[in-house]
């Protein structure tokens, strides 16, 4: 079963620097139907003005993925870490015992745009740890993050995998699902379908009850998808 959730169904949110889309509930926005997806709780489609961005703020027990579409972020935290995190690369903080961190648009021109994504930990009170990786672009499915960090991919605190889906026009790729669990697709960029279901730029899919994600492109696309238990 796919649920569809389209990109303008989203909670909208304007902080005037900050312009941001929902996809489940958070902060001001409060959608009964919409609080997550299993361990998947938050997924922030975020456009930040120049020059500007979150100051100083505190998470705890967490998982939190940061993906840039455009643009950098610059990064400074409790555990010392001071980076920038450019377009397309991902970013995977454990918040843990407790951390401290700040995000600023370090342009005075460009926006920036990035995905902000939480995902609840299946422990609690572990020591905080910061990840960032650049991956070697492919086309088709690319592990991001896993519980055992396989292939190279992040380290998550959770029975949770992501992938990254990038195909060309007319081009497809498949993904197994094992009985029980859950898939959340956001699609970053372009269009594609999901077993015959077409997604567009912003929507996401909730699946269920399936044991095979078919992908087509139906035109150049970037997705990310999330397998939960």
């Amino acid at each position: 079963m796919i649920k569809i959730r389209h990109s303008d169904e989203r909670g909208p949110a304007d902080h005037g620097w900050l312009q941001s889309r929902h996809t489940f509930s958070f902060a001001g926005y409060y959608d009964p139907e919409h609080m997550g997806v299993s361990a998947l709780r938050v997924i922030n489609d975020d456009r930040v003005s120049p020059g500007r961005g979150f100051a100083t703020h505190s998470h705890q027990d967490m998982e939190i993925i940061s993906y840039v579409k455009k643009g950098v972020i610059e990064h400074k935290d409790s555990m010392g870490n001071v980076e920038r995190l450019p377009a397309g690369e991902f970013q995977l903080m454990s918040a843990g015992t407790g951390v401290t961190h700040s995000e600023y648009n370090p342009s005075t021109q460009e926006p920036l745009e990035f995905l902000q994504i939480w995902i609840q930990p299946d422990v609690h009170g572990i020591e905080p740890g910061y990840q960032q990786k650049k991956f070697n672009a492919m086309t088709g499915l690319q592990l991001i993050a896993s519980p055992d960090a396989r292939d190279g991919s992040l380290k998550i605190h959770q029975d949770a995998y992501l992938y990254q889906l990038c195909l060309d026009s007319g081009q497809s790729a498949s993904h197994s699902l094992e009985p029980g669990r859950t898939s959340y697709v956001h699609v970053v960029s372009g269009a594609v379908s999901i077993n015959g279901e077409q997604l567009s730029e912003g929507d996401g899919a909730t699946v269920t009850e399936t044991s095979e994600l078919e992908f087509v492109a139906v035109e150049n696309c970037e997705a990310l998808v999330f397998d939960l238990f």
